[in-house]
């Protein structure tokens, strides 16, 4: 630990490490939260109800200053962090605290130990469940490696504070020591966490990804890499296959390893047949994030008035099929996940490894009209490695662990569209879940390796002519659309698209 260790000599009371049934009844006490008769707590973010990429700030200090990759990470002085943490110091007098001791990485050789000190209820249920828990006979000895500060309730004003809006996130890798002001968004909290692992592992050879895992009845692991709103979380969660985990994940030279110890789902939608194992997790122990409730006090799941980012937070054992501890082997088969909302990306596609590197640089979906405020036609976005927010270090370090850990394990890269089929938003359709994941269950069984592949002309992708349980017609793209020169010049402007993006890489 660094020079930056709060006091809370001052504070008027700190509730340490207590237990789910405790924190739950605190939440509904003394946070504004709602307890559901399934015993699901709903909890509520205030004004921030996304994370805000351009509040997050690392700080610029020699011990990392040559590591960090400056294009997509805010600098902050040593001076102006000393001044935030002094502010956060003054802030917990008086305060009613609650301190959270956690493990971030299933792997204990590559394990943090991370303290938070939070001061809503909400924050403190919401972490345990979100982190790994250590056992009694550890906490009873746990010194933190970090220390997370969530002051959530504590705005800043940029005029006298030197931030750049009312809130921040403030990360000092060699003080080991994280501020989050201003927001009450408790993903912030865990992107964080994500973000030192992603600082930490690749420097010591040990590959970090925005990506779900889970396990095969034979023993294969598998990776899912995808932004918000591509499927991680739901093709993940398996009825056939055991979890890992569904959001953050190390690759050492040993197998994969889950960074955290609970899921964090979107809910937008969530219907009991879509997508049974999260919609069966929601019960006590978890909260509900920015769920509207409807006249009768139950979830309305297609409600977006608050945000169309409500989400739910669970501890990984309310998925029923989960490995224990949540490790696996080496992957034998990697899918990058994409939402193609111009409708050119084949629905499955086999990927060479220089084309994996090149997606996977890339990191390419849409957002779709309504996601977020302003969009009202799809827009592509490239978030290098699937992960951008979160990256400390440059792409490429990223890139070339993923290029050989595949040359040295074999894995098999798919590319796996989930988005639009037909057409473009507009005038084609989503693909059908059900489709997506016979694709994949074909793929992982081994079921592809003696069908025949065609090279797509445009961007060089191995198409598949055949695929159990899916219509051979909807595997060719171009073959679902109508017009058939509209589809190529919609594929032409994507990998143009692509091209000029791939440039700064």
């Amino acid at each position: 630990m660094g020079k930056y260790k709060l006091d809370l000599s001052s504070a008027a009371q700190i509730h340490k490490n207590l237990d789910v049934e405790t924190l739950i009844q605190h939440c509904v006490q003394r946070d504004g939260c709602k307890q559901l008769a399934n015993g699901a707590v709903v909890a509520f973010s205030g004004e921030y109800t996304g994370r805000t990429p351009k509040d997050k700030h690392t700080v610029a200090d020699a011990a990392c200053e040559d590591h960090i990759w400056w294009e997509n990470n805010n600098r902050m002085s040593p001076e102006l962090f000393e001044s935030l943490f002094g502010k956060f110091q003054s802030y917990a007098s008086g305060k009613e605290l609650y301190i959270v001791d956690t493990y971030g990485g299933a792997d204990p050789a590559h394990r943090i130990k991370v303290r938070f000190i939070v001061e809503r209820p909400y924050h403190a249920l919401f972490i345990k469940q979100l982190l790994i828990r250590p056992s009694a006979e550890e906490l009873s000895s746990f010194e933190p490696d970090w220390t997370v500060v969530d002051f959530g309730k504590r705005s800043f004003d940029p005029a006298v504070d030197g931030t750049r809006g009312d809130a921040v996130i403030a990360l000092n890798m060699p003080e080991q020591t994280v501020l989050i002001g201003g927001t009450q968004y408790a993903g912030e909290m865990k992107k964080s966490v994500f973000t030192i692992m992603n600082y930490l592992l690749p420097l010591k050879g040990v590959m970090a990804m925005h990506c779900s895992a889970n396990v095969g009845p034979n023993g294969d692991t598998a990776l899912f890499f995808g932004l918000s709103g591509t499927g991680k979380t739901t093709l993940s969660a398996d009825p056939e296959r055991m979890l890992i985990g569904d959001d953050e994940h190390g690759w050492t030279n040993d197998g994969v390893f889950n960074v955290e110890g609970g899921c964090y789902a979107k809910c937008i939608g969530l219907t009991e047949e879509r997508e049974p194992e999260i919609f069966h997790a929601i019960r006590t122990g978890a909260i509900l994030e920015n769920v509207v409730l409807d006249a009768h006090g139950n979830p309305d799941f297609n409600d977006q008035s608050i945000t169309e980012n409500t989400r739910v937070a669970y501890p990984i054992e309310h998925i029923e099929k989960i490995m224990t501890p949540s490790v696996g082997g080496h992957p034998k088969n990697i899918v990058f996940l994409t939402c193609d909302a111009m409708g050119v990306l084949p629905p499955i596609s086999r990927l060479t490894k220089e084309q994996a590197m090149y997606f996977f640089l890339n990191g390419y979906t849409a957002k779709v009209g309504g996601t977020e405020k302003g969009v009202t036609e799809p827009k592509s976005v490239f978030s290098a490695c699937f992960g951008q927010p979160f990256l400390p270090l440059r792409p490429k370090v990223y890139a070339e662990l993923l290029g050989k850990k595949i040359d040295e394990h074999g894995s098999k890269v798919w590319l796996i569209n989930t988005g639009w089929t037909g057409g473009a938003y507009g005038v084609g359709s989503r693909m059908k879940l059900g489709f997506t994941r016979a694709m994949i269950h074909a793929a992982f069984d081994g079921q592809l390796d003696g069908v025949a592949f065609e090279t797509d002309p445009i961007f060089g992708l191995h198409i598949p002519s055949e695929c159990p349980n899916v219509p051979s017609d909807l595997l060719n793209p171009r073959n679902t659309w109508s017009d058939k020169a509209a589809y190529d010049a919609q594929a032409t402007k994507l990998h143009g698209m692509f091209e000029e993006n791939a440039k700064q890489f």
